[in-house]
């Protein structure tokens, strides 16, 4: 793959952002990595002195702070003799906890917080690499959840911030073809304890019941994702545009009854 390929993560310093970065930097990628941990973006650094990682300290929910890392982003091109442009977007930063409590107790500042998190900053980043992802034919992929698909309870502003962003998918592949394609991806239980910034890292401990409900029969790991992601920034894919891609391990498919 062209080293001259540009990949821009939101969310990319821990989890499955990370997993993503590591994944795409392994095949040649260039890539800028966005998050609003510090510590968690130094320690991605560190861990790639040599590879062409740019890291950009930004909260995707603040219009400036989107703009001014855009301009980041195109400088650090421009000083390596790179051509302009963009080839993949990927919109998953995002608060990972899902449960906010019940809804009664819920403030309208947490809603918010939730919906800004996930939906406006997919929204701000989308805007902002338009004319960059246009210049070279490139794709977004949208990081949702089976969560827009099914809950458990006290999830709602989560849910449907996921929801609004599958949504968003649709709309933007119509609005945005054919110079630019949109999927989405849906995660289900992806373990990414190793993939914490050091202070928060843990090794995973499943038992069998979390393996056995998964008819693929493990639970998923980042790679599983970013090599999804990989394939749909790809020319195979130049096809596929405007659709969610599950991937849960078949979780989402198995019926459950109470004994």
């Amino acid at each position: 793959m062209s080293g001259n390929r540009l990949a821009f993560i939101t969310g990319g310093a821990q989890g499955i952002g990370r997993g993503i970065v590591e994944y795409l930097l392994a095949r040649g990628w260039r890539v800028a990595a966005l998050d609003r941990d510090g510590e968690a973006l130094a320690e991605l650094d560190a861990a790639h002195p040599t590879t062409p990682l740019l890291s950009l300290k930004a909260d995707t929910a603040h219009e400036n702070e989107v703009d001014a890392a855009l301009l980041r982003l195109r400088d650090w091109q421009a000083n390596d003799n790179q051509p302009p442009g963009l080839d993949l977007l990927v919109n998953n930063a995002g608060i990972a906890d899902p449960e906010t409590g019940p809804l009664e107790h819920l403030s309208l500042a947490d809603w918010r917080r939730w919906q800004d998190s996930h939906l406006t900053g997919a929204f701000l980043c989308t805007r902002a690499t338009i004319a960059d992802l246009k210049r070279r034919k490139g794709s977004i992929i949208n990081m949702t959840s089976t969560r827009a698909l099914q809950s458990e309870p006290h999830c709602e502003a989560y849910a449907a911030a996921k929801g609004g962003l599958l949504s968003m998918t649709h709309a933007l592949a119509v609005s945005l073809g054919p110079e630019i394609r949109v999927n989405a991806i849906s995660p289900g239980w992806i373990e990414t304890g190793p993939w914490q910034k050091y202070a928060q890292r843990n090794a995973p401990d499943h038992r069998a019941v979390d393996r056995e409900q998964h008819p693929a029969g493990r639970v998923g790991v980042p790679e599983d994702i970013a090599a999804a992601v990989a394939f749909l920034a790809g020319d195979e894919a130049g096809f596929i545009t405007g659709q969610q891609f599950v991937i849960d391990g078949g979780m989402t498919r198995k019926m459950i009854y109470a004994e």
